[in-house]
């Protein structure tokens, strides 16, 4: 394929004769794109913009282009709502993202009363695709109950650790995060949950939750939350001097929360999709976005990218946009991606994806093997 080592020759396109409805093929690209948390979203609009220009220079699907249509929430739930209903009327056929689990959770009962596929990169909220209320959903990345597991398996098996502070940012996905935690320490049996609390996200001064972390005698904080706020609090747990491991999930394996955090970062373990660096389609995929943004991929472009395969790969196959032809095609084709080889199972989940545990060292992200 031009200009991008072969990448796209994975998505296995047949680029035939053959409309699949209008003009263009609008495909939705909705998540937080400013705000805090745009670092997690800005990466899936420059996958899906990668993907788009690369399909649309041989073709298009079956001869049509691919329109995006580029929408901010936040990962605010009450503007995720908003956007879901402006994608729809603006003729999407499909959707990437939402990002943060609360507002793809907001969004979901808009697109499942439309019958409109959607696929995120990073909402890992096990319900999502374990109530069975979201038949149009996917994702190409686990669920916070496997992170959890990852995390409590980290601090009992290898930091001997026998009490836990579990904290969170309230939200579905952190408190999902933090009660998952819970649950795994207590079948495990061999420590014990010595806080549970919650804390208000935005806010400057965590001192209080430091104060119940000290007084608990917690060896091993688990946060559930994202890099704003963890940033802030692990700076005032040692500021305070808490001696305690810190372990979170992927809203905190981020490059913010180290430039933030500084050398406060150091030493904090946090969970994240596995490192698939080595596939030559993910290599392809970085140089890709290099070259066109003259910058690294930010988090979760990796499972965007993936997501954004799959679903024009799927398109493709279906020889329509008709929502039940495209989810029975992610359903049954597989399909090479920067990620590995996947299809989704009956629940939305990509096969095959999962989890590796980080830990911060001399200021970066490193994976523990």
């Amino acid at each position: 394929m031009k200009g991008l080592s072969g990448l796209l020759v994975a998505v296995c396109l047949a680029l035939v004769a053959g409309p699949v409805g209008a003009d263009t093929i609008k495909i939705g690209v909705a998540g937080a794109h400013s705000g805090d948390l745009a670092s997690y979203g800005l990466p899936t609009v420059n996958a899906a913009k990668l993907v788009a220009d690369a399909i649309n220079a041989e073709g298009g699907i079956r001869g049509q282009h691919i329109e995006l249509l580029i929408q901010d929430e936040e990962c605010k739930p009450e503007k995720a709502t908003n956007v879901a209903t402006k994608l729809i009327s603006d003729g999407a056929v499909a959707i990437l993202g939402h990002i943060c689990s609360g507002a793809t959770k907001a969004s979901l009962p808009i697109y499942t009363e439309a019958n409109l596929v959607s696929i995120s990169p990073s909402a890992t909220s096990p319900e999502l695709t374990q109530s069975g209320q979201y038949p149009t959903f996917f994702r190409t990345i686990a669920s916070d109950d496997a992170q959890a597991k990852l995390g409590v398996d980290l601090a009992l098996d290898t930091l001997g650790s026998k009490k836990f502070a579990l904290l969170h940012d309230k939200g579905d996905y952190g408190r999902g995060y933090a009660e998952y935690a819970r649950t795994f320490i207590e079948e495990r049996g061999e420590a014990e949950v010595v806080l549970f609390e919650g804390l208000t996200p935005g806010a400057v001064d965590y001192s209080a939750v430091v104060q119940k972390v000290r007084q608990s005698g917690a060896d091993t904080i688990m946060f559930g939350g994202y890099h704003p706020e963890a940033s802030k609090l692990i700076s005032q747990l040692k500021k305070k001097r808490v001696q305690a491991h810190f372990i979170s999930d992927d809203g905190v394996k981020d490059d913010t929360f180290i430039k933030v955090a500084g050398p406060d970062a150091e030493g904090v373990y946090a969970t994240g999709p596995q490192d698939v660096s080595d596939l030559e389609l993910n290599k392809a995929a970085r140089e890709a976005h290099v070259a066109k943004f003259g910058s690294e991929p930010g988090s979760f472009f990796e499972p965007a990218y993936a997501a954004m395969l799959a679903l024009v790969n799927a398109i493709d196959k279906a020889g329509s946009t008709d929502a039940e032809k495209i989810m029975e095609a992610l359903r049954t084709e597989f399909v090479d991606t920067n990620i590995g080889t996947i299809r989704f199972d009956a629940k939305g989940d990509a096969e095959g994806v999962g989890f590796s545990m980080y830990q911060v060292q001399d200021g970066k992200y490193v994976e523990l093997k």
